[in-house]
């Protein structure tokens, strides 16, 4: 028997799926870090051979694999891995949780193994919401190095033409002493789909975001946003460990104005409490960051 849960989703049929797992392989190169580099405009020494890779840069391996006629047509894949194919049509990323064991070297070869963990439904302001959450684990050689749980949403369609319905705002926090400007251009979204290798697009093709999908512009990676934060806070903590990052996003991020990265250190001094913050000075993505 089949339960069919919010709006006629199929909630059974989806979480029989659940466990579903997948293993890959691949080599911890520089040029993809060291094209993140320039792309960040980050002013650091060139990678190379056994030099630790930044903590969350880990996205830049491990790429996506599928020919166009396995992609919708808002370019982004209709059968993720183990993520199974969804009734709902727009994927949009909810956030990340990183556990940091040992860093991964330019030049390790790493596996990666890949398990489904959870579906979920749930109904809200901007309407039928699946979550899909899968923990990955990459090793180096036999060694774990990275254990990551990543939350991904997918919604329902907007009908051409209308306005794509944001989530609730909630107020960032002003009293912090670290502080940064980014003003996201095409270049820079176009250069993170490229080295990500992710065709969505809703990151590149600006009639498709707003006449397509209802959004103002074209909208931010929230991968990138996340990574933004996790360098910021690396900016504050040169020379220390980072063991943990999490982060949750809250509303989409655009091209169309400059937004911010805001932090403060937690109270016992072995943390960092991160947002990014909207041109209206509210929370787009809020994250947290243990250093050993």
């Amino acid at each position: 028997m089949t339960t069919v849960g919010v709006s006629g989703v199929a909630l059974d049929d989806l979480k029989a799926h659940v466990g579903r797992r997948e293993s890959a392989t691949d080599v911890i190169t520089a040029a993809p870090a060291n094209l993140l580099r320039l792309t960040f405009g980050r002013d650091e020494p060139e990678l190379g051979p056994g030099d630790p890779l930044p903590p969350g840069w880990q996205s830049l391996y491990f790429l996506p694999r599928f020919p166009p006629a396995a992609l919708r047509p808002d370019g982004s894949p209709l059968d993720t891995g183990v993520i199974p194919p969804m009734p709902l049509p727009r994927r949009m990323f909810a956030g990340e949780r990183f556990r940091f064991h040992r860093p991964l070297r330019i030049g390790d070869t790493v596996r990666r193994e890949t398990e489904l963990a959870d579906i979920s439904v749930k109904t809200g302001g901007t309407g039928t919401l699946v979550f899909a959450t899968v923990v990955q684990r990459i090793f180096a050689g036999p060694a774990l190095a990275i254990e990551e749980e990543r939350r991904t949403v997918f919604r329902e369609e907007v009908r051409a033409g209308e306005r794509n319905q944001a989530p609730r705002r909630e107020t960032a926090p002003d009293d912090v002493p670290w502080r940064r400007r980014i003003a996201p251009d095409p270049v820079l979204l176009f250069r993170f789909s490229a080295l990500t290798f992710n065709s969505h697009r809703i990151h590149y093709d600006r009639p498709w975001a707003m006449e397509q999908e209802g959004y103002p512009a074209l909208v931010v990676h929230g991968p990138l946003t996340s990574t933004l934060l996790i360098d910021f806070a690396r900016d504050q903590h040169p020379g220390r460990v980072f063991t943990g990052y999490e982060t949750q996003a809250r509303a989409p991020l655009f091209d169309s104005a400059p937004f911010e990265l805001r932090g403060r250190p937690t109270a016992d001094g072995r943390g960092a409490e991160l947002w990014a913050v909207t041109p209206e000075g509210t929370v787009a993505m809020s994250a947290r960051a243990e250093l050993a």
